[in-house]
Formats: C-alpha cells, structure tokens, sequence
C-alpha cells in the first residue's frame, strides 16, 4: 500500500482525499518512481475544478515530481533501479509516494540537483524555455511584458531573460511581488492593482510598445495585453488564472494592427524524448551554474497529506516561485 491524493468530486480544494492506494507494477515502456518532492502547478486547479476534465473520478493528481527509479517495465533501458530522475506532463498521479510513469516523459537528474530543485524547477523550466526560446526568441535588449512575474513559472522567466539579456516587465499584484520580481532580473515592474498596464507598458517604451506579450492571467488581462503590442505583435496566451478567454472576436485582431495569438503548451514543443533531453538540458545547466535559482521558501512546502492546504494557499494568490509537496 501507498498514499496518495486524489479527488471523487470536481470542485475547490477541499475535493481533495488524502488515501491510500495499491500501486501496480510499471507496464510496458513505464517506470515507477518512489516520490521524494512533488512540485505543485497551477493546472492542477484546473483540472481539480473540472475547468479540465478527467476521464473518470475518483482521479489521482498532479503531473510532475522528483524521485528514485524503484522498479522498471518491459523495454525500459534508459534508467535503472536507483537513478534520480524527475518528470512533468505525465499521467495523472504525481501527488502520491509511488507512482508509474512513461519513459517519454523522464528525464535524469543531474547529482548537481536536489530532488526539491527538480520537482521545482522541472515543468515551469521547461515552460519558460518553450516561451523564451521557441514560441517567440526573445531577443537581447528587447522590451517585453510577462504577467504573474512572481509566480512559479514568472520568477525563472525573469531570471531567464536577464540571462539572455532582453528587459522583461514584470506583471504582479503587489508591492511584495513586484520586489521579488526586480530581484530575480526583471528590469521593470507593473503593480496591477496601483497602476494602468497599458500606460505603464507605454511610458517603459517611449511609446513604442512590444513585440510580445505573456499571459497566464487569463480573462482579467486579455484587452490589455492586446493593447500592449505594437503592429503585429505577438499575443501568448498560456494560462487562465482569472478564467479562460472566451468569445474572442477575430477582427479585433486586424483592428488593434493585425496581431498574431496563440495559445501554447509545453505537449505542442516537446513531443519525444530528445525534445525533452534537449530542453532539460538547457534548463539544468543553468541551474546548475546559478543562472536560474529555484530555492522554495519553507512555508510553500507541504506534508503530501496537507494538498488541500496546499492549494487554498495557490489559489489564494499569496504564493511567489514555486510550491512542493513532500510525502513522508
């Protein structure tokens, strides 16, 4: 028997089961991983409200984690019994002290890591690297706005595009944020609840605007992202914190300067094992030479047992970087 969380009703965090579980064998091309850090996504909301549904309920959670290779399916001869390794986009499950994974979805980690820096880094990395460097390559010395710079996902791009030398405005919601934001490289910051994004965006430009916008606010955002971008811009649309964007007209597009939007995810860039490698690698070398730092403060780390909590405090908004379950 093992423990893991799990949830047999959409709704808010307190859907979610803390229960035990008998775990299977890995099958064909699969591992199973014994969990020592679970990093905690904002997708999993989502997909506990039922914003994304399940094939059937009770379902288990989360997708991404950190931990030792215990057992290994038919086929599987690029890990071991013993290695470290962490995943992200697998199936359903990661909020649990066993869980079997694809191999597609695994990649090693480097001693150089600790499972907490994987677990926190590893699918919020990734998706700053699809976004810096494949949805749009940011450019250096290039202006650009990012909202939720203080999140999970906001405080590595921030740190990423220091790197690369481009001047990221950092959307937040705080002055607390905004310091945290500046800290970790961003070279201005927008306090959405003191200040006008698009007069701010505006004023940091000398009223040229940018060529890319960065949202994963959602609903709350949309107009002024839109408003942000010079003469065929680039809307990137990838979360939906505030709620989805709907009912999107077309022709405002070609009014506000025939813009370009789409809605990314990291399944549409990483589609195979050497995608992942290659972008781990990028990743975890930047980790690894103090680039990027993924340090999670004590109080955003969990007991596996206390997801609930957990998410009350995600969805509260009074989280920044990233947050980790812990089982044990």
């Amino acid at each position: 028997m093992a423990k893991r969380i799990q949830f047999s009703a959409v709704g808010g965090p307190e859907v979610l089961e803390y229960v035990d579980f008998t775990p299977s064998d890995p099958a064909a091309g699969e591992i199973q991983v014994e969990t020592k850090a679970i990093g905690i996504n904002y997708i999993d909301t989502y997909v506990r409200s039922g914003l994304y549904p399940v094939p059937c309920l009770p379902s288990p959670l989360g997708n991404e984690a950190a931990g030792v290779v215990r057992k290994v399916g038919a086929g599987v001869t690029a890990v071991k019994p013993g290695d470290r390794v962490v995943y992200a986009l697998a199936a359903l499950g990661a909020y649990s002290e066993l869980h079997n994974v694809s191999i597609e979805k695994v990649a090693l980690l480097p001693d150089s890591l600790s499972f907490e820096q994987g677990a926190a880094a590893f699918l919020k990395g990734l998706t700053v690297q699809f976004l810096l460097r494949q949805t749009y390559s940011v450019k250096a010395g290039e202006i650009f706005l990012f909202h939720a710079a203080a999140g999970g996902v906001g405080l590595i791009a921030c740190q990423w595009a220091k790197a690369l030398g481009a001047r990221l405005i950092a959307g937040v919601g705080s002055e607390q944020k905004a310091a945290l934001a500046k800290n970790a490289g961003a070279w201005a910051t927008i306090n959405y609840r003191q200040e006008n994004i698009v007069e701010r965006v505006r004023e940091l430009t000398g009223g040229e605007m940018v060529n890319v916008v960065y949202d994963s606010i959602g609903k709350n955002t949309w107009e002024d992202s839109l408003n942000c971008l010079k003469r065929r811009g680039l809307m990137v649309s990838f979360g939906n914190a505030s709620g989805p964007v709907t009912g999107v007209d077309l022709a405002i597009l070609n009014q506000k300067g025939s813009l370009y939007v789409t809605r990314p995810a990291l399944n549409g860039y990483i589609t195979n094992r050497a995608e992942l490698q290659a972008a781990s690698d990028e990743l975890f070398g930047l980790i690894a030479d103090g680039t990027i730092n993924v340090a999670v403060p004590a109080a955003q780390k969990f007991p596996l047992a206390e997801a609930k909590r957990a998410h009350q405090l995600l969805e509260s908004r009074q989280t920044s970087g990233s947050c980790l379950l812990i089982p044990g």
